[in-house]
């Protein structure tokens, strides 16, 4: 494989390949031989980075519920121990669960490695990296692969490899924290007379159904998808799929619950449905998240990604009484920006996306779902003890009355620098028609609120793709077909970009 095939593979953050045959026109692009050489750069990599032998290093590898992943963590193994690193094996696990292995004091790893693809199909499969300071930056990963392009395929003996129950440490760790904050008559089961449903969409979330709420008293009747299946046979594990929502929302109303909650398949995201089936998602769940962390950071900074709404800036910053720093998509890149204004000075408790990835300051920067779960839990049960209701956090919350994203494809050459054209042009004739303009850390963002319509649109430039998203919402019936028309205006003329879809 070639040094550009192999650097192919990198997502962002990530590593990302098609893992099983089956699936047309996708060839396989990220098999064991291909891992068992990333798992020999990872350790290289990790030497260099911690200044250790690579015989002193100690790595965790654990995995989702694909079913390629058995045969992918085999080749990493393969792959680390021939290189001289002590490997624990903790199967099934989280990519939250990954990163605290290096911080809780019975395993502190130096490094772990968790593989999975997040929410995509059943054929795909990925690799995520941590160290010590959390999740690996793209230059990493640009360097890791370098490196594992060098490589061969070494074979080792791993059947000595010891096996770790990481879930089971992680549970005792979030159930901790529920008993330390929420003060019942019985400690033991501070969840008692709570019904809370858990959606884990067969992927590696069932546990904190089993082995906290379970544990800790509440009810779970109605929780679904629980067991691991990584052909993911009731929905996609995506809090942001359609069907997905649909499921969790129809077993809360059914089992009459308190509260559903459902995570995608590594749990670095989550997001919840109310008892009278409102989903709690989006620019919602970032609300409710807000919410509940306004009381302990009084005028703090929210970080979110560039898709939310107007109205969440409004609910934040006159509600709550925070401030709203609207800043680019990507769950590393607001993690990264909560991270430096924390370190100048500026006190902001939570980076979150509208997709539901979303990391505190007071969780190690790490975007984990299902501490976001436990947060939700946590406040649910004060709650119930208040006699008030979850809801009341957000009921002052514009509800979203229509919205829509288009994608046009962009048909010329180099993409980049005929979406860059776009963005400009549109952006200088916006300015001209005398709409509002405000700061915009990627794309184009127009904000409308005169008598004729009220909403707001983003042009973007994705990054890896020949695709321009427009994200549009409006707050009345009939406005987001006003801002379209709109839209049309500032996009005329350009012939490389397929605007098709606005004609549908």
């Amino acid at each position: 494989m070639s040094t550009s095939s192999i650097l192919k593979l990198q997502n962002g953050s990530d590593i990302r390949g098609v893992a099983v045959e089956g699936v047309a026109d996708e060839p396989v692009t990220m098999t064991p031989d291909i891992c068992n050489r990333i798992g020999q750069a990872f350790a290289q990599w990790l030497s260099t980075n911690t200044g250790k032998k690579i015989e002193d290093l100690c790595i965790g590898v654990g995995r989702d519920s694909r079913i390629s992943g058995p045969a992918l963590e085999q080749a990493i193994v393969q792959g680390l121990v021939a290189s001289g690193v002590k490997v624990t094996r903790c199967n099934l696990a989280t990519t939250p669960a990954m990163f605290m292995s290096i911080v809780f004091e019975k395993t502190h790893f130096d490094g772990s490695i968790m593989i999975t693809a997040s929410h995509l199909p059943y054929n795909r499969n990925g690799i995520k990296f941590f160290n010590k300071d959390g999740g690996l930056e793209h230059d990493d990963i640009t360097d890791i692969l370098t490196i594992a392009n060098d490589k061969t395929v070494q074979q080792a003996k791993i059947g000595f490899c010891p096996t770790l129950d990481l879930i089971s440490l992680y549970a005792k760790h979030l159930s901790q924290v529920i008993m330390q904050e929420v003060n019942g008559d019985d400690y033991a089961h501070p969840l008692y007379g709570l019904k809370i449903i858990v959606d884990a969409g067969n992927g590696a979330g069932g546990f904190f159904a089993t082995q906290i709420l379970q544990k800790l008293g509440a009810d779970t009747t109605g929780s679904q998808f629980l067991d691991p299946d990584g052909m993911f046979p009731n929905h996609i594990p995506n809090p942001e799929n359609t069907a997905a929502m649909e499921a969790i929302r129809s077993a809360v109303l059914t089992h009459k619950a308190d509260l559903g909650l459902i995570f995608d398949t590594d749990v670095d995201r989550m997001s919840a449905v109310l008892p009278d089936g409102t989903e709690v998602n989006r620019d919602a769940i970032i609300a409710m998240i807000s919410a509940i962390l306004a009381p302990k950071y009084p005028g703090s900074t929210i970080i979110t990604d560039s898709v939310t709404s107007d109205r969440l800036t409004w609910f934040l910053e006159s509600v709550l009484g925070l401030k709203h720093h609207c800043f680019k998509r990507g769950y590393k890149n607001v993690i990264n920006e909560c991270k430096r204004l924390n370190a100048q000075g500026t006190v902001s408790p939570l980076a979150m996306e509208t997709s539901g990835h979303g990391a505190l300051k007071d969780n190690y920067y790490l975007d984990d779902g299902a501490f976001l779960a436990v947060r939700l839990v946590i406040a649910l049960a004060q709650a119930k003890r208040d006699g008030k209701q979850l809801a009341s956090l957000i009921e002052k919350l514009p509800p979203l009355v229509e919205a829509k994203e288009l994608r046009f494809k962009i048909l010329a050459e180099d993409f980049k620098l005929y979406g860059q054209k776009v963005l400009d042009t549109v952006k200088e004739r916006a300015a001209k028609a005398g709409y509002t303009l405000p700061k915009s850390y990627e794309g184009v963002r127009i904000s409308f609120n005169d008598e004729t319509v009220k909403g707001w649109l983003l042009l973007r430039l994705s990054l890896h793709d020949p695709v321009m998203p427009l994200n549009v919402e409006g707050e009345h019936t009939g406005d987001v077909a006003k801002i379209l028309a709109k839209a049309k205006a500032l996009l005329a003329g350009f012939d490389q970009l397929d605007m098709s879809v606005l004609e549908q």
